[in-house]
């Protein structure tokens, strides 16, 4: 049994909540980086050029990579043999996002009823997700989230006969509707199977996997490549002006379900797809 106290795990949640606004991840920049070589329009290429260009001053300035920093989500992986000592642990993730949110000038941006609107002042309470895992560990991933994209996600309720195909129709269903209003070029979250919160939450893991990393089922992997050429053909291109590049990758995840149902979750983010991950 290992002892872990809040005080820590309120630290690192600060940081990275900090550090995933400024700093974008090392496979995002090598997509955009790809994307602006790929390119076919030269006003997509000027556009990827000026994300390249804004990624850099945010990191030598230290400021936010995107002006909406986000509502933080947060997935908690729990070693089952840890003793977290302290106070309540989810009152601690949501002191680490406070102390991030204020100390890093970073917008706040969570009012704390959806419809009175009043906002919180210091971007909590945040989006907590926990999972129970061997070991005497704990895994925080931050991942703040925009939503620009967020609000062009999208879930579906198919029929099992809709099958692979029903399944690709639906992520370009939602990328079209989407158009430029997600902020491309996007990375796609797709989540399937489970249940109607189920496939939500997977898609939104889906988007804190490293870009260069496939699914591990062929035919998942297959499936990514397929659609994210598909969506390439639309023409949608950087910041919805036209091109080559609508999207820099698609990553899905699957879960088990109901013989009855095939749930699919698309959740957009733009070219902003940050997320930190520590252990501790």
């Amino acid at each position: 049994m290992r002892t872990i106290s809040t005080d820590e795990i309120i630290k690192n949640i600060k940081e990275m909540c900090i550090e995933a606004n400024y700093y974008l991840s090392d496979d995002m920049k090598q997509k955009i980086d790809h994307a602006c070589q790929m390119e076919e329009s030269p006003l997509g290429r000027q556009i990827l050029s000026q994300l390249e260009e804004n990624m850099q001053i945010a990191e030598d300035n230290q400021i936010p990579i995107c002006q909406d920093t986000g509502m933080a989500v947060v997935f908690l992986k729990i070693g089952q043999d840890v003793h977290i000592e302290g106070m309540n642990l989810e009152d601690a993730v949501n002191e680490g996002i406070r102390q991030g949110y204020v100390e890093g000038y970073l917008r706040k941006s969570v009012v704390g009823d959806p419809l009175l609107r009043k906002n919180t002042e210091d971007n909590t309470p945040g989006i907590i997700h926990y999972e129970i895992v061997p070991g005497e560990n704990i895994e925080i991933t931050v991942a703040p989230k925009g939503f620009g994209s967020e609000n062009m996600s999208r879930v579906y309720m198919l029929k099992p006969a809709d099958g692979i195909d029903g399944v690709k129709e639906a992520v370009l269903d939602a990328v079209k509707l989407a158009g430029p209003n997600a902020c491309p070029p996007l990375v796609v979250g797709v989540g399937i199977g489970g249940t109607f919160e189920k496939c939500a939450l997977l898609a939104k893991k889906a988007l804190t996997r490293d870009t260069n990393v496939h699914n591990s089922i062929p035919y998942v992997k297959e499936m990514e490549e397929d659609i994210l050429e598909k969506i390439n053909n639309m023409g949608i291109g950087p910041a919805g002006l036209g091109g080559r590049i609508t999207a820099l990758a698609v990553n899905i995840e699957t879960y088990p379900t109901h013989i009855a149902g095939l749930p699919v979750a698309v959740n957009m983010c733009c070219h902003v797809n940050r997320h930190k991950s520590r252990i501790i």
